[in-house]
């Protein structure tokens, strides 16, 4: 399934960021935010795939 594996690669893409912001830098932490949302539209988009798997069956 393309959309997991987009979420796949989001969720690995933005770790390097997050270790940056816990550390303390303010304009990693709003890159985190941005990536987050991004994560947030490709969760949804897998949601919406297995529905229509389900509702196939």
């Amino acid at each position: 399934m393309q959309e997991y594996e987009s979420l796949k690669a989001l969720v690995a893409e933005i770790e390097a960021d997050i270790n940056k912001a816990q550390g303390g830098n303010k304009a990693a932490g709003t890159r985190v935010r941005k990536q987050m949302q991004d994560i947030k539209k490709a969760s949804q988009a897998v949601r919406n795939c297995i529905l229509e798997i389900r509702s196939a069956q």
